[in-house]
């Protein structure tokens, strides 16, 4: 690691529980960012990931195109370059990106704002490879969601049926190779995620920065080994700010780098979406009062935060 922000091996959640919790909930407290290692995805199933999403980015544009859902705020298929905002940013963020969301029945209760996945058929491994990599990190964000659940003082079950229909995203990301010197924008403006917890998987290519309480911007390169995970601005509310959502950028590497394309695939972890968002008693104190009497569903918070990056 080539910073200060702690990397944790997540199998101590098994063999040193307590510990591993009181060190995890300390680095979530002061950085809002963790690096997980000892999850056991295995190399292979990243690389098969990445290449599979690195085939669809280099599709010609008009084919990739036929996989966007005008009007769909990006929920699933594909969100072309430009289009993102960070919010109250001037400029939009160099990338593209692609969603894979939920597979649930389309009679499901959550139908209406968990659209069907699509999948591109010039890419025929997409589906299976690209929801298998969904389905590897649902758990693992699962297994983070205890330990931090543990160290508020909640049961380690407390997110489990709260996040068992969450309309969560992955979303593999190509920045392309930048061709000018003088452009204003960033490969990702700075922001705050919207959701609970993010997992950054393959994410070794430097240009991650995350602010500190210092006002500090510190790189965050992670060994290929490590899945970066932070917490997301839902968590933040639900936990009257002792998990901080802390704001990070991509910003665009120097010189030749910048001529290089970047590929990143964080998959966002979110709670189903009637799940009310309401400050956790625990987390309310003399020293911490609550900042959110009023409570709002993860959909009602979700459809607010899409319009402001400009992606509704």
């Amino acid at each position: 690691m080539t910073s200060r922000i702690p990397t944790l091996d997540i199998r101590r959640y098994d063999t040193d529980r307590d510990a591993f919790v009181a060190e995890l909930g300390a680095a979530y407290r002061e950085w809002g960012f963790a690096g997980i290692s000892g999850h056991g995805i295995p190399q292979s199933q990243i690389d098969a990931s990445y290449d599979v999403f690195k085939r669809f980015f280099a599709l010609p544009e008009e084919v990739k195109k036929k996989y966007h859902v005008p009007g769909g705020g990006g929920a699933r298929g594909y969100t072309p370059f430009g289009v993102e905002t960070a919010k109250g940013a001037k400029y939009s963020d160099l990338k593209e990106f692609w969603h894979i969301g939920r597979e649930i029945p389309r009679d499901s209760k959550y139908a209406d704002v968990m659209p069907p996945n699509l999948w591109p058929e010039e890419i025929p491994d997409f589906k299976e490879t690209g929801y298998g990599l969904y389905r590897t990190l649902d758990e693992l964000g699962s297994r983070v969601l205890s330990a931090l659940a543990l160290h508020i003082g909640l049961p380690d079950d407390y997110f489990a049926d709260k996040t068992d229909s969450g309309n969560s995203i992955l979303r593999p990301i190509h920045y392309p190779p930048i061709t000018a010197d003088d452009i204003p924008n960033e490969r990702a403006g700075a922001h705050e995620d919207i959701n609970l917890i993010t997992l950054l998987v393959g994410a070794s290519a430097a240009g991650l920065e995350v602010k500190s309480r210092q006002g500090e911007w510190v790189p965050f390169t992670a060994e290929a080994d490590t899945i970066v995970v932070n917490i997301g601005d839902m968590l933040q509310r639900l936990t009257n700010h002792v998990y901080p959502s802390t704001t990070h950028r991509v910003v665009n590497p120097p010189g030749a780098e910048a001529r290089k394309p970047r590929y990143s695939t964080p998959f966002f972890l979110h709670p189903n979406p009637d799940f009310l968002i309401d400050v956790l008693p625990s987390t309310i104190g003399a020293d911490n009062p609550s900042r959110y009497p009023e409570p709002i569903t993860a959909q009602g918070y979700l459809d607010e935060r899409l319009k402001e990056i400009k992606l509704k």
